[in-house]
């Protein structure tokens, strides 16, 4: 295996492509570092990104210096190009995973790679090094007429290309020279088989220009037209790539082991279904008039909702795997050395098993959205709501870990009281609106004492400020400990946005949180979370930041903020989960979340700008 110069590219130093069903991160070196097959949650394939001895990877590179590299997407699609310039000449990197049509049942998981000379003569060099299992699987290379196979316990893979490709111990590599106007096809199959099929220039021609009309028509059903609808549509593309269509799943990131901390021990698989932030990327989605993906959201949420929950978690659970299956437990890949030494590598996610209360609210929200603006709930998912709501009924005033998912125990957080009221307040407004059964007076009972509570106990008098804990009754107030989620209080109806008590926690939070429109969610010093290390400022938060200002009426300050948070994305317009003080991406990549969050505060902003 040849040495990876360097061998970690800059997390922001990627851009995505996917099938609906996996995705790939390409570098801005057109070295393919992470790759999982068939799945989001499967293995990884290549997985350089998390170790480049260990990990496996794709690379294409010129015989040459490169004096300048470059990467964007085809216009409107989410086929990526990558172009190097050399004194020899300048090559394109094309880059895809074909999707033809919606839902297709003949659908074929394959990785093109069309290397294409610009101009001049340039000598290339590609080296395909898979490492099945995380690096821990072993596999044989056979030649084949169309190329090779690599042969694992669990997993096959066939290459294709038009050039000669050669076996070098388990890799396969080919040295191939282009001139101008001549380009090279590298196909990689996860199906198996004897062989893959072969694949001209005229078929790979035909597959990039289907998957070109594939995109194109899906992003055609967007409502949006404002003024930043190049950056929400990009943010709607990378949504759609994280969306699995065979079961209507939407995983936050399609990432695992990216640090939120160079170094430390804040390394989550995110490679799951959470019920926050699939709620959230529902209502993102609608706004935007993609009512398929929502539809095929809920009927996931139905069939994860059959597996109903036990006395220690609730009805629900913070995370469901793409089938809609409690998570596997954490587990540590301690052989692989971590992004630039970031330490433990890990799969599953041991948040699987926390209790958090929020989820309740953002749900309930989420499907009172597809109700008004989408094709409206069924009888069988309304009563699962029903049910569901009963259970949270008698326990919404308990501790919890809260939103954030921290590790240093449970804890009464004024986050979660509020989604609580939100969940019984939307189940009341559904069941006026369609006349839907229910005890009303009970559940307006319920919703009015959270409130109450909320207003007692949420809210610091010395400080003037909602915080991010109930206070204890006839206790001193204590130290007052703020935290980005209180932004959402006036998004979900619980306060007018010009109420003095929440204007007067904006101040506090800009004050203490925000470092030039960049949000941390908290300060781990003052309330610790079990675990060790600082972390970076929170894109999502920082957007919600943008929302909570337009709200409020600040809508120039909210102008400004937008626009510098759009300078911190990537040269593709991704973003990972954290942004540290000094612009790195930080965190697994790209994140669901804080696109969802862009489109909200961009399409929110827009109208207030009239």
């Amino acid at each position: 295996m040849s040495a990876l110069d360097p061998p970690y590219l800059p997390i922001a130093e990627h851009g995505l492509i996917g099938d609906l069903r996996t995705a790939a991160l390409v570098g801005t070196d057109a070295r393919i570092d992470w790759f999982c097959a068939p799945r989001f949650d499967s293995p990884s394939v290549f997985g350089a990104l998390l170790d480049p001895e260990r990990g496996g990877h794709w690379t294409v590179e010129p015989r040459c210096e490169v004096a300048q590299r470059q990467q964007f997407y085809f216009p409107d699609t989410n086929i990526l190009i990558t172009r190097m310039l050399t004194e020899d000449g300048m090559v394109e990197v094309h880059d895809f995973m074909p999707v033809l049509k919606e839902r297709d049942t003949d659908h074929r998981q394959r990785l093109v790679r069309r290397v294409v000379n610009v101009r001049g003569r340039v000598r290339m060099t590609t080296t395909v090094a898979p490492r099945l299992d995380y690096g821990r699987g072993t596999h044989r290379v056979e030649r084949r007429p169309a190329g090779v196979r690599f042969v694992g316990d669990a997993l096959t893979l066939s290459l294709f290309s038009d050039r000669e490709l050669e076996s070098v111990g388990r890799d396969a590599r080919c040295d191939f020279d282009l001139v101008a106007g001549e380009s090279a096809l590298f196909v990689l199959d996860t199906a198996g088989g004897d062989a893959p099929a072969e694949l001209g220039a005229a078929e790979a021609e035909g597959l990039f220009r289907d998957t070109v009309a594939f995109w194109r028509r899906w992003l055609n059903q967007s409502s949006y037209t404002g003024r930043w609808r190049e950056t929400v549509h990009r943010s709607a593309l990378t949504l759609k790539l994280l969306t699995h269509e065979p079961s209507g799943a939407l995983v936050a990131a399609p990432t695992l082991g990216l640090p939120e901390l160079l170094g430390g021990e804040r390394n989550w698989d995110y490679r799951h279904v959470w019920i926050r932030d699939a709620a959230f990327s529902l209502y993102a989605l609608l706004r935007l008039g993609f009512t398929n993906e929502a539809d095929a959201f809920i009927g996931w949420l139905t069939r994860a909702l059959r597996h109903r929950g036990d006395e220690r978690h609730g009805p629900l659970r913070v995370m469901y795997t793409i089938d809609g299956d409690p998570c596997l437990p954490e587990e540590e890949l301690t052989h692989l050395a971590g992004y630039r030494g970031s330490r433990p590598v890990r799969t599953g996610n041991r948040a699987a098993e926390q209790f958090q209360l929020d989820i309740y609210g953002e749900l309930v929200d989420s499907i009172y959205l597809f109700n008004k603006y989408g094709a409206g709930i069924s009888h069988d998912s309304w009563q699962n709501l029903s049910d569901t709501l009963e259970w949270l009924l008698e326990h919404w005033d308990q501790p919890d870990e809260g939103i954030w998912e921290t590790r240093a125990g449970r804890q009464e957080h004024t986050y979660s009281r509020l989604m609580c009221w939100v969940a019984v307040e939307r189940m009341v407004r559904m069941a006026r609106q369609r006349g839907l059964p229910g005890d009303l007076s009970r559940w307006m009972a319920v919703r009015d004492q959270i409130y109450g509570q909320i207003m007692a106990r949420g809210w610091h008098p010395e400080a003037g400020s909602f915080v991010q804990r109930l206070l204890v009754e006839g206790e001193p107030a204590g130290r007052p400990l703020l935290d980005a989620s209180l932004l959402l209080m006036p998004m979900v109806k619980l306060l007018s946005p010009t109420d003095p008590r929440f204007r007067s926690t904006l101040a506090a939070i800009g004050e203490h949180l925000v470092a030039d429109s960049l949000v941390f969610r908290y300060d781990p010093e003052a309330s610790p979370d079990g675990l060790g290390g600082s972390e970076g400022t929170f894109s999502l938060c920082s957007f919600w930041w943008v929302e909570a200002l337009t709200r409020t009426g600040e809508v120039e300050q909210a102008r400004l903020a937008l626009e510098k948070m759009f300078t911190y994305a990537n040269h593709v317009g991704q973003y990972a989960e954290q942004i540290s003080l000094t612009g790195e991406h930080l965190g697994n990549f790209p994140q669901a979340f804080t696109h969802l969050a862009l489109i909200s505060a961009a399409t929110n902003l827009d109208r207030a700008m009239g």
